[in-house]
């Protein structure tokens, strides 16, 4: 019985027997908090003779027997029975009460004498038994003729006995109310009384309906002399573990991971469920032994589905799913769910485009349009033409060094006032680039992939592949990875090189993935409303009301959102724009081709330069070659040429100033 998950035990059985059963349950331990007895009126009603061990194994138990009204008549044959007793057995205590066997014996003895008087007869006759002259049994007698009469004059007999109204149904006595009692200490409480109530039509009872009298019941005293309400059943201590399965390979490892140490050849899983399961067990008011069992093939990896896997719990293999395990009503035909831990709606995932790609090499020339920019650049070079007409008769040293002509200083002063111009501008707009890429929103609705064709994803195991297909996608549009790298780089590529322009997920799913490519993917579109992620237990479990209770105390004091947040860092999943795109790091490529006109026009210079060096002076470098010295000396002196003055480039007006 202790491997029983029933706590609650009826003893319907002798007075002996039902002694030794509650002498081995204080024995067994079975006499303790969380066990309710129960015990039939045949105990009850002899519990004053009962031996002090076995009360004292008793204490919580309830009984109920036969309420007995307490009246004049029943006071008075008490106190003339004790006095009967009293003489009839000198120099022992007769008891307190007549119990209830006794009681019903007198008032059958009353009904009886009063049917007779009924009958009016004063010698029962009786026809003589033919049968009984073969057999030589003297006290086989014949046949009474008043028998049936005063058969129905007793079932026909009304009165207010000693043990309450007596009244013959059917050959039985009307069903009373009923003493419910508590054993405590030496006596027995009464803490209730379950009465037939009346029929509605008429003022006679009806033994199918009844109810307590009163709103409730006083407080009992339980086995252990606990005030908690037993809970009924219990998962035995000595009975086996529960089994929970868990997916071998689940879509992150955050969610759930499956380790083997070879040597041992144990398991250990951790993760985001693991530890929400945990917590929800220990919050439990008892105990509950359990072990987790990976649904795995012989090579490590998942056995199946998600639908699979409830299917292994209704069948036995499993006692319950855990995981990132949405409810589905497939999955409810094999399983029955508890509340959800944890909110989850289907999401889309596509890849971030920008109005203005930061990576871009031409990302420099955004902030002004072609038109502007051509238009500077012919300008510029008006500019530099109209300077030299201006001033080339009239300053013959002109170099762009000094300006003298008043017309050109015009030219220039305009011009500077244009660049001013530009340079505002150009600085504030590539600013605001840098600060806040803008995202292209398009066009975020399902019809539109699913009429341009592109290809959609999902993760293995999951239930989205049929959702995707009830949403409308072609089976053919649908690509299944089996976990997260796969589907980055399926996104990364696009419709177009082979992958696929949108991911469907569950959102806790969706969170990790953008929490670890936050800047190049985010959510778009409205979610797909489903019932949550719960945990799935075997049919007609009596684990899921209170596993229930203990998630929703665990979601109100926040300790499911503090063991996600462990789990789960947050990202910029977010679907503000400005947040998504904020923390874009500008690298050297968006300047790549400014930069490189820039060093090949000085690189250019730098080796016209230096050949025309080498040609005007090749005389001199060619001694300086030719003497018998070392490399380095030949160096040296050939730097020194190098950084001699060139006359050549000196100014006329500077040689006539020294």
């Amino acid at each position: 019985m202790k491997t029983m998950q029933t706590r609650v035990f009826v003893v319907h059985t002798s007075s002996p027997l039902a002694s030794r059963i509650f002498l081995k349950a204080k024995e067994a331990e079975m006499m303790s908090e969380g066990y309710a007895w129960i015990v039939t009126t045949g105990m009850m009603d002899l519990f004053n003779s009962l031996d002090s061990n076995v009360i004292y194994s008793m204490q919580g138990v309830l009984g109920v027997k036969p309420l007995i009204p307490i009246s004049s008549r029943l006071v008075s044959t008490s106190i003339r029975w004790r006095k009967k007793f009293a003489d009839d057995n000198p120099g022992v205590t007769p008891p307190q009460d007549i119990n209830l066997f006794g009681l019903w014996a007198y008032d059958t003895l009353w009904a009886l004498a009063m049917a007779a008087e009924k009958t009016g007869f004063s010698e029962p006759g009786s026809l003589p038994n033919t049968t009984s002259l073969n057999y030589t049994d003297m006290f086989i007698t014949g046949t009474s003729q008043t028998g049936p009469k005063l058969l129905a004059a007793m079932l026909d007999t009304k009165f207010e006995g000693v043990a309450g109204n007596f009244q013959l149904v059917n050959g039985q006595l009307q069903p009373s109310s009923f003493q419910i009692l508590n054993v405590n200490g030496n006596a027995l409480k009464e803490v209730g009384i379950w009465s037939p109530l009346l029929q509605s039509s008429s003022s006679q009872t009806d033994a199918n309906m009844t109810g307590f009298s009163g709103e409730k019941l006083d407080r009992v005293i339980w086995p252990g002399e606990s005030r908690n309400v037993p809970k009924g059943w219990e998962v035995a201590v000595s009975g086996k573990k529960l089994r929970v399965g868990v997916p071998a390979v689940a879509g992150f490892p955050e969610f759930i991971t499956v380790e083997r140490d070879p040597q041992t050849n144990s398991t250990k899983v951790s993760g985001l469920y693991i530890d929400l399961f945990d917590a929800v067990m220990a919050e439990l008011p008892y105990a509950v032994r359990y072990e987790y069992v990976p649904f795995e093939k012989s090579d490590g990896s998942n056995a199946g589905s998600y639908d699979d896997l409830t299917y292994q719990v209704s069948i036995g293999n499993y006692d319950v799913a855990l995981g990132d395990i949405t409810i589905t009503a497939t999955r409810s035909k094999y399983v029955v769910f508890t509340l959800p831990v944890q909110d989850a709606v289907i999401t889309r995932t596509q890849k971030i485009l920008y109005d203005d790609n930061p990576n871009d090499e031409w990302f420099f020339l955004r902030p002004l349009k072609m038109e502007l920019w051509l238009t500077t650049l012919a300008l510029f070079i008006f500019t530099g033409v109209s300077l030299w007409i201006l001033e080339h008769r009239c300053n013959k040293a002109f170099r762009g060094e000094k300006i003298v002509s008043n017309l050109a200083r015009v030219v220039v002063v305009v011009w500077i006032f244009v660049v001013l111009v530009l340079t505002s501008t150009y600085t504030a707009s590539i600013s605001a680039r840098l600060t806040i890429f803008k995202l292209q929103q398009g066009d975020t609705d399902v019809n539109t992939l699913i009429r341009n064709g592109d290809y959609v994803g999902c993760r293995e195991g999951t239930f989205l592949a049929g959702f995707l297909k009830s949403v409308g996608f072609d089976e053919s549009k649908i690509r299944i990875y089996k976990g997260a790298k796969e589907l980055e780089v399926a996104l990364s590529k696009g419709s177009e090189k082979g992958g696929i322009t949108a991911m469907f997920s569950g959102s806790p799913y969706a969170d990790v993935f953008l929490s670890k490519y936050c800047n190049k993917y985010r959510k778009v579109g409205s979610p797909y409303l489903t019932e949550g992620i719960a945990f799935g237990f075997r049919k007609g479990s009596p684990l899921v009301g209170d596993v229930s209770s203990a998630i929703t105390i665990l979601t109100d004091s926040h300790k499911i959102a503090e063991i996600r947040a462990h789990w789960i860092r947050s990202g910029c999943n977010e679907d503000d724009p400005s947040k998504v795109g904020s923390n874009t790091n500008i690298g050297l490529r968006s300047f790549n081709i400014l930069f490189a006109v820039t060093g090949l026009v000085t690189w250019t210079c730098v080796v016209l330069f230096l050949v025309s060096f080498f040609y005007n002076n090749w005389d001199q470098v060619k001694q300086i070659y030719n003497e018998p010295s070392t490399i380095w000396s030949k160096v040296k002196q050939i730097c020194e040429l190098f950084d001699t003055e060139d006359t050549t480039y000196i100014r006329p007006d500077a040689v006539d100033e020294n």
